[in-house]
């Protein structure tokens, strides 16, 4: 069988031992594709929607923007269960690691209630907030109701593919989100033109294509976890609520939840200061944002496989392997993320091209690219690092850079940037690079210090 054959079926592999290169391939490779399948979400999204004009693009692009709040915290919960689960798997405990992945179960269905309930309830006013023209909110009401009311699907997809990826049983995640997405790019033109039997729902059809789509790999998902395959088995035992763990896992969890809410609500920061050039500068910002995320998610899979790659063998109590790893995969990412940055550099504007050929769209869009494609290599690099502090449970660390860089860098500078020179929308697109850099060097800083190496998870 070929390497890529055995990266992407379920495997035994010890991931503590033999070659560092072959294990960070094995995690990497259906990483990098399942978080490539999460792109696609967005890219889909805005291809089809980008045919109902500049508004309906506006109205994805500044709901999306509020749904990385939701991304944030979902995303938080699951860095804290990714390092419990994957120092409980390479400590050979993987019953342990069952109990941890049940509570977190519990966890993602409260914050789904309350999302859903607050979503549904204040989709107009939460566009209205975030600066929408009455036109952009008549279009995105519906959109935003149905992706913040159906929020379950989000939550759950990314919280279970956390439990696998920290159990090194990366390919099921991927699976997931290859279903969710054939779901989701089948039902996507249907719901929206109202093609067939399917009834014409306009913007908001993209948030039912997508919510069933993502409905359905989260049951695979659960499907995989009940029937006892992979590293990961639930029984019905697992799912006893433990109180000492939740609290335990609510704690290394707070830290991953605020860095990545610091994170998430400075691009809405910058949403809300490019907003104030109107619909073309939103939608130029929408769409660059989709073609980065193209990008990033994969580069952020290289991330995720040396988190657990840190939490596996700091639970064997190697430590030393830990951070060979951490090195070996920031090293993997550059040359990734690099080859990309060249790429829109050249492409930028035939790319913006494809979704919209309004001239202010179209010179806002590339230059964005362009703007953001320069500190790709920084990024990369970045994304690794902190990716491989939260594996080891050191999840306050990150929250404190990114406060630092993301809140009172990066919003300031891009205001200042924006409003007070010629630069217009590109002095925010200038300050998010200053600032990704910034958070780079000082990851490196941090980790370097090797503190992490000591975190209890």
């Amino acid at each position: 069988m070929s390497f890529m054959g055995l990266a992407l079926r379920d495997n035994d592999e010890d991931f503590t031992t033999g070659p560092i290169g072959r294990a960070l391939a094995l995690l990497a490779i259906p990483m990098m594709l399942e978080m490539a399948m999460e792109s696609i979400f967005a890219v889909v999204d805005i291809a089809f929607v980008a045919q109902l004009g500049t508004d309906a693009i506006a109205a994805v692009g500044i709901t999306e923007a509020l749904v990385t709040v939701l991304y944030g915290i979902a995303i938080g919960l699951g860095t804290g269960l990714t390092a419990m689960v994957a120092r409980r798997v390479g400590a050979k405990d993987t019953d342990a690691a069952a109990q941890v992945t049940g509570q977190a179960i519990w966890l993602g269905a409260i914050l789904s209630l309350i999302i859903g309930v607050a979503g549904v309830t204040y989709a107009r006013d939460l566009l209205e907030i975030m600066g929408a023209s009455s036109s952009v909110i008549e279009q995105g009401e519906g959109f935003t109701a149905v992706l913040l009311g159906g929020s379950v699907s989000i939550v759950y997809l990314f919280l279970l593919n956390a439990a696998f990826r920290g159990a090194g049983d990366a390919t099921v995640a991927l699976r997931s989100l290859w279903l969710a997405n054939g779901f989701n790019i089948v039902l996507d033109p249907c719901l929206i033109f109202g093609l067939g039997p399917f009834p014409e729902m306009g913007v908001t059809g993209a948030a039912v294509a997508t919510t069933i789509g993502r409905g359905i790999g989260v049951m695979y998902q659960l499907w995989y976890l009940m029937d006892g395959r992979g590293r990961l088995a639930l029984q019905v035992r697992h799912l006893r609520l433990v109180p000492p763990l939740i609290l335990r896992l609510l704690r290394i969890s707070v830290g991953g939840i605020g860095q990545f809410l610091i994170a998430t609500a400075s691009w809405i920061g910058v949403m809300r200061i490019v907003a104030i050039y109107g619909s073309s500068a939103i939608a130029a910002y929408t769409i660059a944002l989709r073609m980065m995320e193209f990008t990033f998610l994969p580069a952020w899979g290289l991330g995720n496989a040396a988190a657990t790659l840190v939490g596996q063998n700091l639970g064997a109590k190697q430590p030393h392997r830990a951070e060979q790893s951490a090195w070996r995969a920031a090293r993997y990412n550059a040359v990734f993320m690099a080859v990309a940055g060249v790429f829109l550099l050249v492409f930028a504007q035939g790319i913006t091209g494809l979704f919209s050929d309004e001239s202010d769209v179209l010179r806002w869009g590339t230059s964005c690219l362009q703007i953001m494609g320069i500190g790709f290599p920084m990024y990369a690099v970045g994304m690794v690092i902190i990716q491989s502090l939260n594996g080891a449970g050191d999840t306050t660390t990150p929250a404190a850079l990114n406060f630092l860089c993301f809140w009172i860098v990066q919003i300031p500078l891009a205001l200042i940037l924006a409003t007070r020179t010629v630069l217009g929308p590109n002095g925010a697109f200038i300050a998010i690079v200053v600032s990704e850099s910034l958070l780079t060097i000082l990851g490196v800083i941090m980790f370097r210090r090797g503190n992490w190496k000591h975190q209890v998870a």
